[in-house]
C-alpha cells in the first residue's frame, strides 16, 4: 500500500501532447494574422496613427515605442512603422524609439515562443542528436548567432523572435545580442524617413536608400554566409562530441 510510487509517472505524458497543442494554436495564430495584415489597408491605418502620435507631444514616443512592441508580438511588418518614427521624431529620438521597442518586442515574442515551444523542441532533441547538436550549439554561442542573424536583413525578424524562443539561448544574450545587431538597420531606416518630405510615399515604400541601403545590404549579406558556417561548424562539433561520450558507457563493462 505504501509501496505505491507511480503517482508521478502519468503527469509526464500530457506533456508532449500540451506542447503540440500550443505549437499548433501558435501557427494558426500567425497564419491568421499574416493574412489579416495581407489584406487590411494597412498604410491608411498607419497613417492616421502616426498624425496622432506626432500631436501627443512627450507622450508620443511611448504610444510608438508600445505600438512597435504589439506590432512584433502580432508579427506585423515593423518597417513602416521605423520609416514613420523617423519622419516623426527625427533621427536621434526616432532612434531611441524604435529601438526601445523593436527589443521589447522581440523579447516579448522570445517569451511567447519558449513558453508555447520549447517542451515540443525539448521532444524533438530527445528523439533526435543531430536536432539536440544544433540546439547545445545555439545554447552556448547563442549571442554570436543571434547578433549575425540579426545583423542580416535576409533572416526574417519576426520569425526569428519565436524561432529563438524554441531554442536554448539565454534571455540576457538574446536580448543583448537583438539590441545590439538591430541598431545599425534601425539607425539607417529611420534616417531614411526623417530625411522624407512625403508621408504618403514614405508609407507606400517609396524611399531613396542610396549607399547606406547598399551598405546596409553588403553587410547582411556577408553576416549570412558568416552564421551559415558558424552554426553548421559548432554544431557538427557539438554533435561530434555528443556521439563521443555516448561510446564509452556503451563499451564499459559492469
Amino acid at each position: 500500500m505504501n509501496d505505491t510510487a507511480t503517482f508521478p509517472e502519468p503527469a509526464a505524458a500530457p506533456q508532449s501532447g500540451g506542447a503540440t497543442g500550443k505549437l499548433i494554436g501558435l501557427v494558426v495564430v500567425v497564419v491568421a494574422l499574416a493574412a489579416a495584415f495581407r489584406f487590411l489597408p494597412l498604410a491608411e491605418t498607419l497613417s492616421g496613427f502616426l498624425e496622432y502620435v506626432q500631436g501627443l507631444g512627450v507622450w508620443g514616443p511611448v504610444l510608438l515605442a508600445a505600438a512597435y512592441v504589439a506590432a512584433t508580438v502580432l508579427m506585423a511588418p515593423g518597417l513602416i512603422l521605423t520609416l514613420g518614427a523617423g519622419y516623426v521624431f527625427g533621427v536621434v529620438l526616432g532612434t531611441i524609439t524604435v529601438s526601445i521597442g523593436s527589443v521589447l518586442g522581440a523579447t516579448a515574442a522570445f517569451l511567447v515562443g519558449r513558453y508555447a515551444t520549447r517542451d515540443f523542441v525539448q521532444g524533438l532533441a530527445a528523439k533526435n542528436p543531430r536536432f539536440a547538436a544544433i540546439d547545445s550549439a545555439v545554447a552556448e554561442q547563442g549571442w554570436k548567432i543571434v547578433l549575425l542573424t540579426r545583423l542580416s536583413p535576409l533572416f526574417p525578424f519576426n520569425v526569428l523572435n519565436y524561432l529563438y524562443g524554441a531554442t536554448r539561448v539565454s534571455l540576457r544574450d538574446y536580448f543583448l545580442a537583438s539590441w545590439i545587431g538591430m541598431l545599425p538597420g534601425t539607425v539607417l531606416y529611420v534616417y531614411f524617413g526623417a530625411v522624407a518630405g512625403d508621408l504618403t510615399k514614405l508609407l507606400a515604400g517609396e524611399f531613396e536608400g542610396g549607399a547606406g541601403k547598399q551598405a546596409l545590404l553588403y553587410v547582411g549579406l556577408a553576416a549570412t554566409v558568416v552564421v551559415t558556417v558558424f552554426v553548421t561548424r559548432i554544431a557538427t562539433k557539438a554533435l561530434g562530441e555528443s556521439t563521443a561520450l555516448k561510446e564509452p558507457n556503451e563499451d564499459t563493462p559492469d
